[in-house]
């Protein structure tokens, strides 16, 4: 099959909850005829195949990953469908419809003009079927002011929903379980009040895990719900058993222990840790759709009649020409044609300074004009524009992504078939050498290993530890949200910073000024004058001088790209660039001339203050380094640590800032993709990248990297995609992240061992090792107290972190 036969699609998968998950999908996916190149993405919850017949195989492919216990959204609605006059329309309309790969199920209505559509949600939307049906000469009638049905987020908000209640009522349920269990055995009727309780927990809000159990039985596969369902389901089984027939066992000698308290105990705590899994996952996806939302849901265009019009932003085409008001978002990328106004790009170029956009200039998707307003030719739409491509490199560097967890569940995939092996050859050990108690004891015993190798521990060990490390980190001004960057962290040896507002402040400021004459008493008029101006170099030297007197102001006068004029007092005045003041014949003072080459060296815009005859004083305007960027930058050096800058700003910035900052590798000039290229470079040269940044500019980097960490005081999304948030914004704390990580790391790993050892100590006694050696078979009831005490143990080594790390 030629490479020009494939096509490739992603669909979104939900319930994936581990690496192991991803495997298991992928192992089924690729024995299906005609598929190949199946990759599940765990970070973006979806999957990519590619398949000669996409039409055909899709179907299966859904059958197979439902079969597996996940699931592909898909959405039924209902449509009007226009210009049907006879059967064989219907039939046109739905055997188009079903050529299209994203759609499941159609079935036209022609009595009624009606067409039923079960698709793919996220992949294909209403607006896109109606122009399926419109290519041959038919039309749906849908809601074009609607959010487009049902979204993912709300499908898996739904999901975390019902999760939610299930957590809380197994939890309320199981507590009395386990007080009885503990302290009121002897009570009457013990047994059948705490099955009473114990039932609602197991086989209703547990069920799931038995469901799942058997569709991974049917593709000879198990995982951890696998483990849950066979223990919890034995020991329920094996309780229900004890409370109806407790004869059976006294008139073996035995004592009919129940463990309703462990089955409800295993249950509760497990979805517990499903629902704090699913919680934190959420935020994975919340950083795609607030760069999605950075684009408006409508647009206005002037149509083929020149009449304003507002159409939904997926039915923007090329070519259309768009209004843009005053502060309005920009919808796609375009050509100005008429107009003119200034444009924050910040979340494209990270660089604080609004960009003026007049005739012949490209503006950009996601920008937001200021005050000015302008008309565009749309030029690129869609999947074309430069924040649909910064959008695909988010999802790509999250796609490839793998949690600590993964080692967890690797080894879970050979732990839950090993244990299950074990607690049958114990059984049947026992039955044939046991004697006369051979069946009791054996029954016990393979309860017992059910019971001793429950899941607790093991999944405890890491999100205890990363609750502490979190804890620890948010109490210190760090915000961690999961393991993979607290393992990877201590391993960072390459830490790459963006430029403005990681390491400078982020917002203009005015850093000096020179007054012709030792007199400045026409600072009055100097900030009269800049509080009219739109310019964003206005606003700093009013904000500069905020609490001067404010005179009045005649015949102001805005000069596009070179500055103002003004009137006061019947005299003129001149605030603006050099170029400005040569024009209009204005003299300048050798000694200011010598400060504003210095400024310039640093990096700084130097503006003037003239009036009708000479320049006055001359202003130089920045974003300056934050007071603990060199002390910051220093103490990663002093660990060994490479640092490079990247910007969007100029070479001159760059290497002014660079110098200030004590940084001898940087980069300038760069756009969003190219910083994540630059990023991936240091990466296939085996370097383990943190990447510190603060705006929407970065985010297709920080994605990229390896250690991701978002300054507080940035954007949403920077903070979103991040792993890290440095709620004060002050680099000295990413050297204490990298020192949390070392602790942290560390805690899992002797979680991990210690839950590993339990196990590899505890099945085997439970299953009567040593019984022949000293008499001894473990009662399930102490196998259920060890099981907790597992856990036990494990959430305390977690605590100790927290005073570990106190005392450092």
């Amino acid at each position: 099959m030629s490479k020009e036969q494939l096509h490739k699609i992603t669909l979104p998968v939900l319930g994936l909850k581990s690496e192991h998950c991803a495997l298991i999908i992928e192992s089924a996916l690729k024995k299906i005829d005609g598929i190949t190149e199946a990759v599940v993405h765990l970070n973006n919850n979806d999957v990519s195949f590619e398949s000669d017949d996409l039409q055909g195989n899709i179907p299966k492919l859904i059958h197979v990953i439902r079969d597996l216990a996940y699931d592909v959204p898909t959405v039924k609605k209902n449509f009007a469908v226009l210009h049907m006059s006879c059967a064989h329309c219907a039939l046109s309309v739905e055997s188009y419809l079903k050529a299209l790969p994203e759609v499941l199920n159609v079935a036209v209505n022609f009595a009624n003009s009606s067409v039923n559509i079960e698709y793919i949600l996220g992949i294909i939307n209403p607006i896109d079927l109606k122009t399926a049906v419109q290519s041959i000469g038919y039309d749906l009638l849908i809601d074009e002011n609607e959010n487009i049905a049902v979204t993912l987020e709300e499908v898996q908000k739904q999901k975390l929903k019902k999760l939610k209640k299930h957590t809380i009522a197994a939890v309320l349920l199981a507590i009395p379980v386990v007080i009885i269990g503990m302290f009121f055995m002897d009570m009457p009727y013990a047994n059948y009040l705490m099955w009473i309780l114990a039932t609602p927990v197991v086989l209703w809000f547990g069920k799931d895990f038995f469901i799942n159990a058997w569709k991974q039985a049917k593709y000879r596969s198990a995982n951890m719900d696998t483990l849950v369902a066979l223990s919890t389901g034995v020991t329920y089984l094996f309780s229900v058993f004890n409370t109806l027939n407790p004869q059976y066992w006294h008139q073996k000698g035995l004592h009919g222990h129940v463990y309703f308290e462990a089955a409800s105990v295993v249950v509760a705590f497990i979805l517990l840790g499903k629902f704090l899994e699913e919680k934190a996952k959420g935020s994975t996806s919340s950083a795609i759709k607030k760069l999605i939302g950075l684009q408006p849901n409508t647009v206005t265009i002037l149509d083929e009649k020149a009449e304003f019009t507002t159409i939904s932003i997926e039915k923007i085409k090329k070519g259309n020409i768009v209004v843009v008001k005053p502060g309005e978002k920009i919808a796609v990328d375009g050509m100005v044609l008429n107009g003119s106004s200034f444009v924050d790009e910040s979340m494209l170029s990270g660089e604080a300074v609004p960009v003026y956009k007049a005739e012949n200039e490209m503006v950009f998707a996601g920008t937001i004009n200021q005050k000015g307003s302008f008309q565009f030719r749309a030029e690129k739409v869609g999947a074309e524009t430069l924040l649909a491509q910064i959008i695909q490199k988010v999802q790509q560097a999250q796609g490839s992504k793998a949690p600590v967890q993964r080692m967890v569940d690797k080894i879970a995939a050979v732990f839950v078939p090993v244990v299950m092996s074990i607690a049958v050859l114990s059984f049947i050990i026992w039955l044939i050498f046991g004697g006369e108690n051979g069946f009791t004891q054996g029954l016990l015993a393979m309860v017992t290993v059910l019971v001793i190798a429950c899941p607790c521990a093991l999944g405890l060990a890491t999100p205890t530890a990363i609750m502490v490390g979190m804890g620890r980190g948010a109490e210190m001004g760090i915000l961690i949200k999961d393991a993979e960057s607290l393992e990877l962290a201590k391993k960072a040896n390459v830490v790459v910073l963006d430029k403005t507002a990681t390491i400078t402040e982020g917002k203009l400021i005015l850093t000096d000024i020179k007054w012709l004459y030792e007199d400045d008493s026409k600072q009055d008029y100097l900030y009269s004058i800049e509080k009219l101006s739109e310019h964003p170099l206005a606003e700093a030297v009013a904000r500069h001088f905020k609490g001067n007197e404010s005179i009045e102001v005649h015949q102001f006068e805005s000069i596009t790209s070179k500055g103002a004029m003004a009137v006061i007092n019947e005299e003129s005045f001149i605030v603006g660039n050099q170029k400005l003041l040569l024009e209009k014949g204005i003299q300048i003072d050798e000694s200011l001339f010598e400060y504003a080459k210095e400024w310039s060296l640093e990096a700084k815009t130097v503006i003037w203050f003239a009036d009708s005859k000479s320049a006055l004083a001359c202003i130089a305007i920045a974003d300056t380094i934050k007071e603990t960027s060199v002390a910051a930058i220093q103490d990663l050096k002093d660990m060994g640590i490479e640092i490079y800058m990247l910007t969007g700003d100029s070479e001159a910035t760059a290497a002014a800032i660079a110098k200030q900052a004590g940084i001898q590798q940087y980069k300038a000039e760069l756009l969003p993709d190219e910083k994540a290229d630059f990023i991936k470079e240091l990466q296939e040269k085996g370097k383990i990248v943190a990447m510190a940044g603060d705006g929407i500019n970065d985010s297709a980097a920080l994605a990229q990297a390896d250690v991701s960490i978002a300054m507080g005081k940035g954007s949403d999304i920077a903070i979103d995609v991040a792993k890290m948030t440095i709620i004060s914004s002050d680099l000295k704390k990413i050297a204490v992240a990298i020192n949390l990580s070392k602790y942290t790391v560390n805690t899992i790993r002797q979680n991990l061992f210690w839950a590993f050892v339990y196990n590899l100590i505890g099945i085997p006694v439970a299953a009567g090792i040593l019984y022949p050696i000293w008499g001894f078979q473990l009662n399930p009831m102490f196998a259920g107290a060890a099981m907790a005490m597992s856990s036990v143990s494990v959430v305390s080594n977690s605590l100790r972190l927290k005073l570990k790390i106190k005392n450092e």
